[in-house]
């Protein structure tokens, strides 16, 4: 081989080497703007979850949109009347049972955004008397829901307008049916969850509605 040969072919090797190293670098920077693109999209991902939770949508129709608890939370105040009290002042269990019903019935028509009856309501102990004049307040809030049926939880508590003293006086779990327009069940719509406490009132609201539904099963079979 010539020395002008051997010339010719180191040149070719170098430039040959050179295009190598060159598309190495290529597929480095490629790689790297690659990873970079990921992780950004990763931290944007990170930060849209922390500040929009991805929603966790349970029960009801999955044809309709699901809707949150907040939605349909509601409020009810009313100052307590001689009318609705005995002779020692203290307003009766039934008008205050009337009262959490109704709160929780308007409660599940605003989830439902139906006419709802109450089917079921469990076994209320009332924790201290409601006194004429105090500031009857009642919590609604919708707990679990199936396909047709609603949980409801109501609390509720007495205030003395006076000294601001505020009592939890009995809290109350009410079951909801929707109907249509024939008096026939109907669908309601999904709840999503949103946060812990939400989380867990559907637990605790599924596992009394098995309850429920396990005693109703054997009341059918004593029948």
């Amino acid at each position: 081989m010539t020395a002008r040969r051997r010339g010719t072919d180191g040149r070719a090797n170098k430039r040959k080497a050179e295009s190598g190293i060159k598309k190495v670098k290529r597929q480095t920077l490629k790689q790297d703007a690659q990873a970079k693109r990921a992780a950004a999209a990763m931290r944007a991902r990170k930060a849209e979850f922390a500040h929009h939770p991805s929603p966790n949508i349970r029960g009801g129709d999955p044809n309709l949109p699901a809707k949150r608890a907040e939605d349909s939370q509601l409020r009810l105040s009313l100052v307590m009347n001689p009318i609705l009290a005995n002779p020692l002042g203290n307003v009766h269990g039934g008008e205050i049972m009337k009262l959490v019903d109704e709160t929780g019935g308007f409660c599940a028509m605003k989830h439902a955004r139906n006419v709802t009856v109450t089917v079921a309501m469990d076994s209320m102990t009332f924790l201290s008397p409601v006194h004429v004049g105090s500031l009857l307040t009642l919590h609604a809030s919708v707990n679990w829901v199936g396909r047709t049926s609603m949980e409801v939880g109501v609390r509720v508590e007495a205030e003395n307008v006076v000294t601001g003293q505020v009592t939890h006086t009995n809290s109350a779990y009410l079951v909801y049916v929707a109907l249509d327009q024939f008096g026939q069940p109907s669908p309601v719509p999904p709840l999503r969850i949103e946060t812990e406490a939400e989380n867990r009132r559907w637990e605790a609201g599924a596992a009394r509605q098995a309850h429920r539904l396990k005693q109703a099963n054997k009341k059918a079979e004593v029948a």
